[in-house]
Parts: structure tokens; C-alpha cells; sequence
């Protein structure tokens, strides 16, 4: 048995047969249980699987500096690559139907290379060097797992070894403040490595710690890192990565509550509710059809097929999706029958609808993840819709617009969310990802844009709905680790939950570019507006109407419309000119790229694409420019020219750098992005804010934002005749009805809305 952590009671919360069950629940949620392993999709895996480690168990030649010629440590990572192997041939060995399983000699093997790791690269008396996060988090997540799996297999000076690295690795100082890099996912991550050390090592004091430094991830956070009470998920201090680290965030507490349940250890924080929320509120809306959107992925977009990778795993938007809805499988254990039955619900709609990557065989899933979305897609549940609504996440300058048939994302970046992530080779010319990068997708036949090759092959000064200076940028330009972030506060909006106004106020990075974008999210269509477009950096400035990914062959029809009033690219939908815009240009071409041009780690191969790209030229240093268009996803070429020639269907009441506004009379809609403190049309306001109203019969709603999230209290007055106030937000007070409405509205610092419902006189 290992020696008790420092500082230890003593006393003894389980006896021994508790880390027994402990241990063997820990394999069952590791290796999977209850699966038949002669059917299929087991019957392949975990052929794969052995198959794989008799690869890894025939390549083994343990040196002073490897335990596989072609992973030399240093780096650090190969450590960790050395032992991920190992695990591969733990589970051949274990798990049923892998043609290896029981196969002592391979077990010898194993152990052999656990002892040998042990020795010359992962043990209590080595220095970390190199990066920290595969000394802290990688190779002792795998040791752990690995340790665990063999325990009985394994003597007590093996288990001890085990026990005395990660204690050396991860000492108890790591967890004693929430802060640096154990913060987050992180944190879930060093935990799970210290509660399995206490549970191989039968140390009580070792679980309680782990267990009970779990505790700061659950509550919302108001900066950094973790979870805010809008949904967004950041890492890194400036990043939305809901996608990547979120999911780690699910993933480990799920391992971690279903391991713990209804033991000494079990985790009863009354905060921890509060992940089960983040389910639907915080991951759901940004998955569509199984994919996760790419704007809350950080620098992972940039990762594709990595080198290596003998399974050829594309890491691109239906990975991340369906690594969250695993987790989220994986989580609904310890949830309640309410939430089990809503999840469930959900996954199974991402199972069906996901017809880029299904999800039942994907190849990123070991037995243990299929069998448990096996058993969701086998629960007596329906599958749930695609949703419809708007979700503004504040937190991280994200909106998603979900509509029948279509969904759009927005990515922006303020002087609190970086434009881009950069770091360890990955993502360095991601720059202006956070520019107004408008993702949408039409419908389930284009839910592969982003995922087929678009980021080893677009333009990166042309990605979808930016505007940008074309002056040339180095890689990783701003710093890496979300050090670019402009020096701007108004980045945000406001909604009703099924339309919106959304804002940015825009400073190009390495550049002099200075402007005002704002979408305005309607019920079918995305109304943008540019306005105050100005830099001197002496080149061109465009806005990127829209780059879209027609895969290997350049098939869709394209057609633009009389006097440059609409375009229309078919099978994906278009766009309308208000007026019509002489400054359109367009460009059918085919690009090649390699995931390795934009990430160190990825393989060579390259590929080629063909773009349909649309934009707009505001010239060399152009001065207060502006530009109006509308998106229309899916709507065919008849619907744009009807629109287009409809005068009345949508009124931009201002488009300038002190108020960008619209109306849309069919909608009842009034949309306003207050730059400043100023007057358009019947509304006004005394400070920056954004303002979306909605009339309905004799009723009429105001939902209002301070997206610069000063805190400072603004008055907003809208002239319209107003009998009585029928609901208010504590934050609103009514300073006059009659001829016209007048508000006080107490913002607060965490961007979020402020309602107030009238009866209209």
C-alpha cells in the first residue's frame, strides 16, 4: 500500500474491499460494461484495438531515452505518448475479443514498459521540464488508469512507484489554490489523477483531497476561467472553449460522480447542480446535428488529422460535438430522471441528424463511450428537434441563431475574449477568427462546411463575415494564448430569446483598422450592417460577405442578380444588396493546403477545395465606410429576388458609427446598436447600449443590454404611447408612460438583458 498523503489523519474512511469496488467500477466505466463483444461496433474495435497493441508490443525497444525508438524523451510528450501505448495494450489484454485478451506474455510486456518508464522518465526524482501539462496532466491521467487496471497484477513496489510519481507531480500544493494552471478543466483533470492515486493506493486522505478540490469549478465565475452564468465556457483567461476544455470539464466530473457514487467520497457540493444546468443551457445550443461549433473551440480547429494517427481521426467540428454529447452520456448517470430523460432526448436527435460522421461508429470511441451511447439511442425517449431560438452568450462574445432549417454562430473578440488562440505550433494564422466570423449552416446536407478541409484551405484574411485590413500578418501575430485582444469594451447585444441584436465595435489586429459591426438576427434572415470602416495601413480594406466550402468539386450553380441586388449560390442560399452595391466582388477558386500548413502536429497531406467567396472592396485606407447585406441561408433564387425587390420588408433606420439600427415592420421588430448616447428614429438612449423591441398586438416588449458592461446606469426612452407597464426587471425602473415610455436600467457588469413588457396606448 502507498504511504498516506502529507499531512494525513490516518484515519480510515473504507476498508478494503471499498477500493476494490472503487477500482472495478473505475474499469467499468473505463473499458465498458454490459456490451456483447462479438457485435459489431465492438466486434471491430476491439479487434482494432489488439490488433494496435500488437503493433506497439512488437515495436517496444526500451533504451536510456525511449521506450519506442521514434518517441525520444525528451519532449515531455513522448512520456506521455509512451504510456497512452501501454494503455492500448493494457486494454488488448483486458478487454474481451481483441485476440490478445488473457495473453500473459503481452501482460509481461506491459509491465515491462511500465517498469522501464518508471525508471528512466516518470518517477519522483526527475525534474519536469519541458511543457507542464504532460507532467501534470498527461501521462499521470494514463499511469493512473493503467495502474488502476493491472493493480492486482502489479506488486506493491510497482503500485508504490506508481503512487510516488504522481504525488511528486502533482503535490498537494497544486490543488490547494484555484489559480495558474489549476483552474478549469484543468483542475478536473489533476483531480481525477489524485483521487485514482488514493483509490490504488487505498489513501482515504488522497480521495477526500481530490474529491474536495473539485469544489471551485462548480460555482459560476465572473471572470477567467470556468463557467458563467450565461452558458459561456472560458479557458486560457481569455478563450471560449467550451468545445475542448468544456468537454473536458463534463467528461472528468462525469468519471469522477459515477466513480464516487454512494461511497465515503461521495460528491455532495450542492454547487455541483450547477454542471447538470451547463448541459442544456451552457452545450446544447452550440451543438448542431452533431457537430460543435468551431467559434467555441479555441485553437483546436487548427488540429485535423494529426501525424501519427493510425485511425485517420478528422478532429474537426462533428469530433468536438461528439466527444461533448458522449461526455454528456456519461454524466446523465448521476444526473436526475428529469435531466437523464431531457439528455437523452437530445442525444438522440445528434445521433440521427448527424449524417457527416455517425456518431454509433465513430472512430474516436472505445467500447466503453459506444455502449453508452448505444444504450441512449435504446431508451424508451424521443429524439429531440433541432431547436429554434437565439442564445447570446456574453461571457465570451459569442451568439447563436437557430431558425427551422438553418443556424448561424457570430465570433467576435473585445478587449475581455481574445481574436484567436494560438500556442504549442497550433492555430498561428487563426487571426481573424474573432473579426465578425459568421458561421451558418442551411441544412443538413451542408453540415460538413466547416469540417471537410475549410481550415487548411480558405483564404485566412477571407473568413466569412469579417472585415479586415489585407495588410500581410506573421504567424502566431498578437502572442500566443489569447494575448491578442483589442483594445475595445462593446461587444455584446440583446435578444428575446428568438430574435437579436448583436454588436462589435472592431479594431483590426496588427492593423490601424477601426469599425462598427452589428447582425441583426431575424426570423429568416441575418440583416449586417458595417459602418465607420477606417484605417491607414495603406493597403485594402474588405468585408468578407461570405467564403463557402464547396467541397472537392466546384458544382453549385452561382448566379448574382440585376444590378448587383442579390447572389445566389445554390443548394446553400444567398444574399441581398440593398440598393445594390457596385463594390461586390466575387471569386470562384480552388485552394490547397495541409492541416501542417497551421498546425506542427498535423499530418502533410494535402487537399484542394473549391470557395465561392463574396466581398466587398472599401478601398486603400478608406475613411468611415460602410456596407449593408442580408443572409438568407437556404432560400432559393426566387425567394431572394422577391425580397429584394420588397422596399418594405426591412428599414435601415441608421447605419453609422453612432447608432446602427433596423426595422422590420412584419416583425414588430425595432433592433438598435447605441455606439453612443443618441436618438434614432423613436428610440434613445443616454449611454453605448443595444436595444431590441417587439411589438405584438396592443403589447410591445423591450429587451436592453449594456454590452460595453460598464455598469453604468442609462436611461432609454422610446416614443411611442405606452398605457401601463405590465412586467418589469428589478434592474428597470419606469420614469414615464403616456405619450411616451422612459426607463432607468441598472446594466450591472455581466452583459446580460433587461426586460420590460407595456401595454401600448
Amino acid at each position: 500500500m502507498c504511504p498516506p498523503a502529507s499531512g494525513a489523519t490516518g484515519r480510515r474512511f473504507a476498508t478494503a474491499d471499498q477500493y476494490t469496488v472503487l477500482r472495478k467500477r473505475w474499469l467499468d466505466i473505463q473499458l465498458g460494461a454490459g456490451f456483447d463483444p462479438s457485435v459489431e461496433p465492438y466486434a471491430t474495435r476491439l479487434a482494432q484495438t489488439g490488433a494496435l497493441a500488437r503493433t506497439f508490443r512488437a515495436s517496444m525497444e526500451p533504451a536510456d531515452d525511449s521506450l519506442w525508438p521514434r518517441l525520444r524523451f525528451p519532449p515531455p510528450s513522448a512520456i506521455t505518448s509512451s504510456y497512452r501505448r501501454l494503455w492500448t495494450m493494457t486494454q488488448a489484454y483486458l478487454q474481451p475479443g481483441t485476440g490478445l485478451t488473457g495473453d500473459e506474455t503481452l501482460l509481461a510486456d506491459t509491465v515491462r514498459g511500465l517498469d522501464h518508464l518508471s525508471s528512466r522518465g516518470y518517477h519522483a526524482a526527475t525534474t519536469p521540464y519541458g511543457n507542464w501539462w504532460e507532467w501534470q496532466i498527461g501521462s499521470p491521467r494514463l499511469l493512473m488508469d493503467i495502474t488502476a487496471a493491472l493493480h492486482d497484477r502489479l506488486t506493491e513496489e510497482q503500485r508504490q512507484a506508481a503512487c510516488a510519481a504522481v504525488d511528486h507531480f502533482i503535490p498537494e500544493s497544486a490543488l490547494r489554490s484555484y489559480a495558474g494552471t489549476s483552474t478549469g478543466a484543468n483542475r478536473v483533470d489533476l483531480c481525477r489523477s489524485v483521487v485514482l492515486r488514493g483509490v490504488v493506493g487505498a489513501d482515504p486522505d488522497k480521495i477526500a483531497l481530490g474529491r474536495d478540490a473539485l469544489s471551485p469549478v462548480f460555482p459560476y465565475v465572473t471572470e477567467g476561467d470556468g463557467l458563467y452564468a450565461d452558458g459561456s465556457f472560458v479557458q486560457h483567461t481569455w478563450v471560449p472553449y467550451s468545445g475542448t476544455y468544456g468537454q473536458v470539464v463534463l467528461d472528468g466530473l462525469g468519471r469522477l460522480f459515477a466513480l464516487l457514487a454512494g461511497s465515503p467520497w461521495d460528491v455532495t457540493d450542492p454547487h455541483r447542480q450547477i454542471v447538470f444546468d451547463g448541459v442544456e443551457r451552457a452545450y446544447a445550443p452550440l451543438i448542431r446535428n452533431g457537430l460543435m461549433m468551431d467559434s467555441v473551440s479555441g485553437r483546436a480547429v487548427s488540429r485535423g488529422y494529426l501525424a501519427g494517427d493510425s485511425r485517420r481521426i478528422m478532429r474537426g467540428d462533428h469530433f468536438h460535438g461528439q466527444c461533448v454529447i458522449a461526455a454528456i452520456a456519461l454524466l446523465s448517470a448521476s444526473a436526475s430522471a428529469g435531466e437523464r430523460t431531457r439528455w437523452q432526448s437530445l442525444i438522440k436527435g445528434w445521433i440521427e441528424r448527424d449524417r457527416v460522421s455517425p456518431v454509433l461508429t465513430a472512430r474516436q470511441f472505445g467500447v466503453a463511450d459506444l455502449a453508452r451511447l448505444h444504450a441512449v439511442v435504446g431508451a424508451s425517449v424521443p429524439a429531440a428537434p433541432e431547436p429554434v431560438g437565439h442564445t447570446l452568450f456574453a461571457a465570451m462574445d459569442r451568439a447563436v441563431h437557430r431558425r427551422p432549417g438553418w443556424a448561424a454562430n457570430i465570433a467576435m473578440a473585445s478587449e475581455r475574449i481574445a481574436f484567436y488562440e494560438c500556442g504549442n505550433g497550433e492555430n498561428p494564422r487563426g487571426w481573424h477568427t474573432g473579426a465578425g466570423m459568421l458561421y451558418w449552416w442551411p441544412g443538413d446536407e451542408h453540415d460538413d462546411q466547416y469540417t471537410d478541409w475549410f481550415w487548411p484551405t480558405v483564404d485566412c484574411y477571407r473568413l466569412p463575415g469579417t472585415t479586415v485590413s489585407t495588410k500581410r500578418l506573421n504567424d502566431n501575430e498578437g502572442g500566443e494564448w489569447g494575448a491578442a485582444r483589442p483594445a475595445v469594451q462593446w461587444v455584446g447585444g440583446t435578444t428575446d430569446g428568438e430574435c437579436a441584436a448583436v454588436g462589435q465595435h472592431l479594431k483590426g489586429l496588427g492593423s490601424t483598422l477601426d469599425a462598427r459591426k452589428s447582425w441583426f438576427c431575424t426570423a429568416d434572415a441575418v440583416i449586417c450592417l458595417g459602418a465607420g470602416i477606417t484605417s491607414t495601413d495603406g493597403v485594402p480594406v474588405e468585408t468578407i460577405v461570405d467564403n463557402r466550402n464547396l467541397g472537392p468539386a466546384a458544382t453549385p450553380g452561382f448566379t448574382v442578380g440585376p444590378d448587383l441586388r442579390w447572389a445566389h449560390l445554390e443548394g446553400h442560399g444567398g444574399w441581398i444588396f440593398p440598393g445594390g452595391d457596385a463594390r461586390l466582388r466575387t471569386l470562384r477558386e480552388a485552394r490547397s493546403g495541409s492541416w501542417r500548413d497551421i498546425n506542427a502536429t498535423s499530418t502533410t497531406e494535402r487537399r484542394v477545395r473549391h470557395y465561392q467567396t463574396l466581398w466587398l472592396d472599401h478601398g486603400t485606407d478608406p475613411v468611415n465606410s460602410s456596407y449593408e447585406y442580408v443572409l438568407m441561408p437556404g432560400a432559393s433564387e426566387g425567394a431572394l429576388a422577391a425580397r429584394a425587390a420588397d422596399r418594405h420588408w426591412m428599414e435601415v433606420l441608421d447605419n453609422s458609427a453612432r447608432c446602427q439600427a433596423v426595422a422590420v415592420p412584419s416583425l414588430g421588430l425595432i433592433a438598435a446598436n447605441f455606439w453612443r448616447g443618441v436618438t434614432v428614429a423613436s428610440l434613445g438612449v443616454t449611454a453605448p447600449a443595444s436595444v431590441l423591441v417587439r411589438r405584438s398586438g396592443r403589447n410591445a416588449t423591450l429587451h436592453i443590454a449594456e454590452p460595453p458592461r460598464t455598469g453604468r446606469v442609462l436611461e432609454v426612452a422610446w416614443a411611442r404611447p405606452v398605457r401601463r407597464v405590465l412586467h418589469r426587471d428589478a434592474s428597470v425602473e419606469v420614469l414615464a408612460t403616456g405619450r411616451a415610455l422612459r426607463l432607468r436600467v441598472a446594466p450591472g457588469t455581466a452583459g446580460g438583458v433587461h426586460e420590460c413588457r407595456v401595454s401600448l396606448g
